[in-house]
């Protein structure tokens, strides 16, 4: 898996690609449904210090009919004012850690203004740097898992697409439609199911080529302290490092 799908997976891509927003007519108004999630994530938001949740990211190709799943943890703290993030791609369901590391194994971390992939199989870390664009990349980070629905609201659209069950829990459904061009240009349309919390526990991003990557986290606990090492990438003397 490439680097730059993997960003793909954790939304991260599509911030790079944002750029500043046009001039926008204003929105219609909320419906009551609308305004209920949006309360909910209010409120999660404004108390909001971490999160841990076990995901599955399925990618889907439409031009070959196949789906590449992964799986493994992700992580989200607010240190100082601004979030990190650190994931732990195990990689194919199925595999697990007391495996050792395989191919697809990755180590993500976001903090401090970069973005950094460790790969263990070949011992190799990429470094990026967001640079001006810090601050949406962090608001697009908790999408939907600790972000506000001020913060979503000035990048898309969103409208009520109504109630669903997702894995036995009942959530609620919302659309996105991205208000930037150069991101409509990667995902023309986003779906996310809003759990009683105030929480995505799915995510599906929706290419215009018919492709999407369906994002399911469970497990999600929120507000417990995380370890310090989970946002440190084990690195030694041996392993390149290239910066982009």
């Amino acid at each position: 898996m490439q680097a730059r799908n993997l960003f793909c997976m954790l939304t991260v891509s599509m911030l790079w690609l944002a750029g500043p927003l046009p001039a926008q007519q204003p929105a219609a108004p909320p419906s009551d449904e609308l305004k209920a999630v949006f309360a909910r994530m209010d409120q999660t938001a404004s108390g909001f210090r971490s999160a841990e949740a076990s995901f599955e990211w399925d990618q889907y190709t439409k031009a070959v009919d196949e789906t590449d799943k992964q799986q493994g943890k992700v992580y989200f703290r607010k240190a100082g004012g601004k979030i990190e993030m650190a994931a732990h791609v195990i990689g194919p369901p199925g595999q697990t850690e007391s495996a050792g590391p395989s191919a697809a194994e990755k180590f993500v971390l976001f903090s401090e203004g970069k973005v950094q992939l460790l790969q263990p199989s070949t011992d190799h870390l990429d470094i990026y740097g967001t640079g001006k664009s810090n601050e949406a990349v962090e608001s697009f980070l908790v999408l939907g898992f600790g972000g506000s629905s001020r913060d979503m609201l000035k990048s898309f659209d969103v409208t009520y697409g109504g109630r669903e069950s997702v894995g036995g829990a009942d959530t609620d459904r919302l659309e996105l439609d991205p208000k930037s061009e150069k991101v409509r240009s990667m995902f023309s349309h986003i779906e996310l199911w809003i759990d009683s919390r105030g929480i995505s526990i799915q995510q599906k991003l929706i290419s215009p080529e018919g492709d999407y990557r369906l994002n399911k986290y469970s497990d999600i606990v929120l507000n417990q302290k995380i370890p310090e090492s989970v946002f440190r990438l084990k690195i030694t003397s041996k392993t390149t490092v290239e910066t982009h």
